[in-house]
């Protein structure tokens, strides 16, 4: 999926949940100076900005089939080689980064075992690949009120629970289906603080990725309802939500994949 949108919405309505997951993934991924490393759909750079903090900006590339994304990354992180590109056609030479990572990414990919077996490709051998994906399966996810109040909506909604990843063990089969080795799965948490449910609410009419997508097609009375329906469902004045994402890491062994 390519998010045709502006990096801001995207700050708006993933962007203070992605940014803490961010050190997380980049701790299980054992990022540390000296490392050259890829952000694998960096959107507007939550991760970058972490792995640019950890190695510096030189030794750092990223890409993004958004251009908004890929324009507004360039601009917040200076030295960056940041590249218009899909994970399935990764722009870069095998063997070339020490990591690559994609935060919040695999479950957009068209093709993710090609996609991860490009982060696979690109990596020297020894070297780390690592991804998490929110648990829309298992509701656990940031996303997990929106989708359940959506399905009274419209019970048969794509609530991105079937999507890549999205499952316990999934990218760790995902992982194995490229023939990474030590491959390892994780749990990742984030908790949000919201002032209230309109400050929760709001980032959703923007429009981004299937959640945003699916309300504002909706006919307004029908956005009303499901506004209704998450507000009944949500604690009164300000209140807090905790998500969790599957995660995985393995490492690149010495053979090819042929």
């Amino acid at each position: 999926m390519t998010f045709n949108v502006a990096a801001e919405s995207y700050d708006r309505f993933m962007g203070a949940w992605s940014r803490p997951l961010a050190p997380q993934l980049a701790d299980l991924a054992g990022i540390e100076a000296g490392q050259r490393v890829i952000d694998v759909g960096c959107g507007p750079g939550s991760l970058t900005t972490e792995l640019v903090e950890r190695v510096g900006a030189a030794a750092v590339s990223a890409v993004d089939p958004s251009e908004p994304f890929v324009e507004a990354a360039r601009g917040r992180h200076p030295g960056v080689d940041v590249r218009n590109a899909t994970a399935e056609a990764l722009p870069y030479s095998d063997g070339m980064f020490d990591a690559a990572l994609a935060q919040l990414v695999v479950h957009f990919m068209a093709d993710p075992v090609r996609g991860i077996g490009e982060m696979r490709r690109v990596t020297r051998p020894g070297g780390v690949v690592a991804a998490c994906v929110w648990d829309h399966a298992g509701s656990r996810g940031p996303l997990a009120p929106f989708w359940a109040a959506a399905r009274t909506i419209d019970p048969g909604v794509d609530d991105e629970s079937q999507l890549a990843g999205t499952r316990e063990g999934h990218l760790a089969e995902l992982f194995a289906a490229v023939r990474l080795d030590d491959i390892r799965a994780a749990e990742l948490t984030v908790r949000r603080e919201y002032p209230s449910f309109d400050a929760w609410w709001e980032p959703f009419t923007l429009g981004v990725g299937p959640a945003g997508h699916f309300l504002v097609g909706l006919p307004r009375s029908k956005q009303a309802d499901l506004r209704a329906q998450c507000e009944a469902t949500l604690p009164e004045g300000s209140f807090a939500l905790t998500a969790l994402a599957w995660a995985a890491r393995g490492t690149v062994g010495g053979a090819g994949l042929g």
